[in-house]
């Protein structure tokens, strides 16, 4: 009975640490450019089901308020967090972002037909390898 008390009291908000960030805290996080400038904002992370691995993270951008904004999958190993930012750093400017593969529908199947493409821009090695 004690034990089940003081579960019950426990703080489900994980508190980041320095190597450990909540997929919480990592949505609306800030994503700058090589140039330092802001470019946008990560809306989500996707994950590999069956490793847990993350797969990508959509960076957010051009709209206005969240209306109209383009989604590009990012491979989760291009991003590096910046603690003087407060946010996430890439490689690249947003001009580049903006030539790479976004995503154009809400299928299931486009992560599958567009996957290679999306790493190979970046180019890294896919997360499946």
């Amino acid at each position: 009975m004690h034990q089940n008390s003081q579960a019950m009291n426990r703080d489900p908000y994980v508190r980041d640490t320095p190597s450990l960030i909540a997929s919480d805290k990592v949505d609306g996080t800030a994503v700058y450019g090589v140039d330092g400038e802001r470019i946008g904002s990560v809306k989500r992370i996707i994950l590999e089901k069956r490793g847990g691995r993350v797969a990508y993270a959509v960076l957010s951008f051009g709209g206005f308020l969240g209306i109209g904004d383009d989604y590009y999958p990012l491979p989760w190993e291009k991003l590096t967090f910046d603690e003087s930012l407060d946010g996430y750093r890439i490689d690249l400017t947003r001009e580049q972002i903006e030539r790479a593969p976004r995503l154009r529908d809400d299928s299931q199947d486009w992560y599958r037909d567009n996957g290679r493409s999306v790493y190979d821009y970046y180019g890294v090695p896919p997360y499946w390898i």
